[in-house]
């Protein structure tokens, strides 16, 4: 059958979780289906609704240019330029089905424009995007504030204060032929950094934006509703996403709980546990809602001698937080490592005794879990959204209650001061963590794209 997987934005430019998982299903997929991927891509030097047809991996990639040109803030996920784009992909793709991945940057009209060109529609739950506009954390990183229930008044500020407004001003400046030299700098800056690229052009003067307000979120919300009316099997990799999503309106149904699959790790030499200090890591974005300043902040209060810390993320995505980050670091045994290559994976986690996932936000089913387990790593996790549903407390991890002061240190304390706890973890792992792989994973999608089809 003839698949299209709808993502907001896709690889090589593009390496986070969501998007190389796709990669692995997509390619599984392709050995006995038609697959091909659709994404947008933020470019300000490129024409507004630019379709571009590509190769990635040997995979069909049909990109289109979303600059956020939005004349209202319901053009944001309702836009008439992609929907017309993307009438005019479905039309050329003809696809059986459409898998979603994310309707960021896309339109929440897909999977009704996808029915009514005869497909059926899956999605996959990655993040709150739906729900939330400023990108599908549910959390205001300006005020530090975990969004456990949605407020359109929080949001309206959430989002004046998000890279989405500054991608607004941008998108609509570049089309402005009086933007002057700023212009350049700004779109080169704009692509990756747009909050620092506003700072740049501040001296251009009124720059297009789109005003929010309260009923604009809700409106929001609405919508998104209808889209996943739309939707014929909604699968959540969690089963904390899967209730979130049906405290949202999601009847039982149509939603399914069913993980991640993942690539195997490229086997090491057997790792062996660290004879002195314990060796501590983190992986991801480094980021305020993935909590690594309290990681930073839990090792201060740790007897230097006692541990490393070796911090694995892009140094360059937030450099405030990481600023800020390598301020509270100073004087420690604490390394900002950056950003690897995914065929790197197991050389980084050969590094570590024990990871730590110390999220405030309402996580997924994080890959990084999946990926320590894949090493044999034991798990240090907050004890919130899909983290807790992975990790065994006592067993294959330590859970600890992200709200209580302390209660990192008290969790990697434990591990220092007897070394045995870990070896048992070690080996709670080995025999009790298993992770699905990407080979089972394209088997029950390929059954779920049947199913629909029936």
């Amino acid at each position: 059958m003839r698949v299209l997987h709808a993502i907001h934005d896709f690889l090589p430019r593009h390496r986070a979780g969501s998007e190389i998982y796709a990669l692995h299903l997509c390619r599984q997929l392709a050995e006995r289906h038609d697959v091909s991927v659709l994404c947008a891509d933020y470019n300000p030097g490129r024409r507004h609704g630019h379709v571009t047809w590509r190769l990635y991996d040997g995979l069909p990639v049909i990109e289109i240019t979303n600059n956020w040109r939005c004349e209202s803030f319901r053009e944001t996920y309702h836009s008439p330029v992609l929907a017309d784009r993307l009438e005019h992909v479905l039309h050329a793709v003809q696809p059986d089905v459409v898998h979603v991945h994310n309707l960021l940057n896309l339109s929440f009209e897909l999977p009704a424009m996808a029915r009514r060109h005869g497909a059926k529609v899956v999605a996959t739950l990655h993040d709150y995007t739906l729900v939330c506009p400023s990108g599908g954390q549910r959390v205001h990183v300006a005020d530090e504030h975990v969004c456990h229930t949605i407020d359109p008044q929080r949001c309206v500020r959430c989002f004046r204060e998000s890279p989405f407004s500054a991608q607004i001003m941008f998108g609509g400046l570049a089309a402005t032929p009086a933007a002057g030299p700023g212009l350049g700098v700004a779109t080169r800056l704009a692509r990756r950094f747009p909050v620092a690229a506003s700072r740049v052009v501040s001296g251009l003067g009124r720059l297009p934006s789109a005003t929010v307000t309260a009923r604009d979120i809700e409106e929001r919300m609405t919508a998104a509703r209808s889209t996943l009316d739309h939707i014929d099997v909604v699968v959540a990799p969690s089963a904390s996403i899967a209730s979130e999503f049906a405290g949202f309106g999601v009847p039982p149904a149509k939603l399914r709980t069913m993980d991640y699959g993942f690539v195997p790790l490229v086997r090491q030499s057997a790792r062996s546990l660290s004879k002195g200090r314990l060796r501590i890591g983190y992986v991801g974005t480094l980021v305020w809602h993935k909590g690594v300043h309290v990681l930073v902040d839990a090792v201060r209060r740790l007897p230097a001698s006692s541990y490393e810390l070796k911090i694995f993320g892009d140094l360059d995505v937030f450099p405030r937080y990481v600023a800020d980050l390598r301020t509270r670091a100073r004087g420690l045994p604490v390394q900002f490592l950056g950003k690897f290559e995914q065929r790197d994976v197991s050389d980084v986690y050969h590094q570590f005794d024990v990871l730590v996932v110390p999220s405030l936000w309402l996580e997924n089913s994080p890959l990084v879990i999946h990926e320590a387990f894949m090493a044999g790593i034991p798990v240090v996790g907050a004890r919130i959204g899909g983290i807790a549903g992975l990790i065994e407390d006592g067993r294959t991890g330590l859970l600890y209650d992200p709200a209580q002061a302390g209660a990192l240190e008290t969790a990697l304390r434990g591990l220092v001061d007897a070394p045995r706890r870990l070896e048992d973890l070690t080996v709670g792992v080995q025999m009790h963590a298993r992770v699905r792989s990407m080979a089972e994973d394209a088997d029950a999608w390929n059954d779920l794209y049947n199913d629909v089809r029936t």
